[in-house]
């Protein structure tokens, strides 16, 4: 996958890489990074960290100097870009300008709590423009506490950590459910924050369970656990883990939700089963439980195998694609946009797990 990576580097795109077509590997880019650019800059990161490579690491850093406009954007979403594409930096380089640049973005992310919600609502410019009035709220959302809570331990900032928190505790009443499935998004009262109407924007139904919201919660509550050390979000990203064990097909991608439908033409997540890879090795590390720890830790190996044997181009000697392409992501079914296509998260995601599953990454270490 780096040099499917390295070529990308090298073919003068403007734009951040969004979703490829998997036959040509051909980019359709984003001018901002929409809320996805973070994961190609973070690629480059963790490429430079794997290879030792001073190209790679240039290339993340002069990417990363792109986002500084997206700071401020009234998008919780943001969180995505500024963990991934400059915490990363920090993290995994100690890079000095990266660092400041995700303290900066957790700052204005924090500054968007809602005390009266008890939660980071979406943002007038999110993603779902059509449902983004003040006081509504997504599992995605949850991408606010590594941020947050990261840079609260790199400065040491009460309030940070505070909010982080509050945040995800918030998020797990709101979206997670008695059976410890996850439900996308919730209108809440703008009064009291009480929820009146729980739904999804890109699942099959309101009722049904979208993979990449279970994906999200996994690895997102794992992540403010990683940095909060409270019990109670061990104990929550263990049970929407557990789920996700309990009902993933074995040894195969996830279907794009739980509840589709399954014909011959329903379509694999990709992206959200190596985001759920990913989570699970973070949750085998982190929790104190050992016996779940070995069950998470198989779950995570045996899911990243499968994805690499069979959607990780080539997975034939015929196969033609550009090689090192993560196949068969599903963006937004609902409205027939990138549906079996490469994703530039669902390719960080694949590359973070290999990273780990090889012993050249530790689990903890993003």
């Amino acid at each position: 996958m780096t040099g499917r990576i390295g070529v990308t580097l090298d073919s003068g795109l403007y734009g951040f890489p969004h979703y490829a077509d998997p036959d040509t590997g051909v980019w359709t880019t984003t001018a901002d990074g929409f809320w996805t650019g973070g994961f190609w800059v973070g690629q480059l990161w963790l490429t430079a960290y794997l290879l030792n490579d001073r190209r790679h690491a240039d290339g993340a850093a002069a990417w990363c100097r792109r986002l500084a406009p997206r700071v401020d954007s009234r998008s919780v979403f943001r969180s995505f870009l500024f963990y991934y594409g400059a915490a990363s930096g920090a993290l995994l380089h100690d890079d000095a300008a990266a660092r400041r640049l995700a303290i900066a973005a957790g700052r204005s992310v924090a500054a968007d709590f809602d005390d009266q919600l008890g939660v980071i609502p979406l943002g007038a410019q999110a993603e779902e423009a059509r449902s983004v009035g003040p006081s509504e709220s997504n599992v995605d959302g949850l991408s606010a506490c590594p941020l947050i809570l990261w840079a609260a331990r790199e400065t040491g900032a009460a309030d940070l950590a505070e909010i982080g928190a509050l945040h995800a505790l918030r998020s797990a009443a709101l979206f997670v459910r008695e059976d410890h499935s996850v439900i996308q998004s919730a209108s809440l009262d703008p009064a009291d924050g009480s929820p009146l109407r729980h739904y999804t924007h890109k699942g099959h139904s309101d009722s049904s369970t979208w993979a990449r919201a279970q994906a999200w919660a996994m690895l997102f509550f794992t992540q403010a656990y990683r940095y909060s050390g409270d019990p109670a979000l061990c104990d929550v990203a263990e049970r929407v883990s557990d789920w996700w064990v309990a009902h993933a097909p074995a040894g195969e991608a996830a279907y794009w939700d739980f509840d589709a439908p399954r014909t011959a033409e329903t379509r694999r997540d990709t992206s959200g089963t190596a985001i759920a890879a990913v989570a699970l090795f973070k949750l085998a590390a982190a929790t104190p439980d050992r016996g779940k720890a070995a069950l998470y830790h198989r779950a995570a190996r045996d899911t990243t195998l499968a994805l690499a044997l069979r959607h990780v181009t080539p997975v034939a000697q015929d196969d033609r694609r550009p090689p090192g392409v993560l196949a068969d992501g599903c963006f937004d079914p609902r409205e027939g946009t990138a549906v079996a296509n490469e994703l530039i998260w669902g390719s960080y995601f694949m590359l973070e797990a290999l990273a780990i599953a090889t012993g050249r990454l530790g689990p903890l270490t993003v």
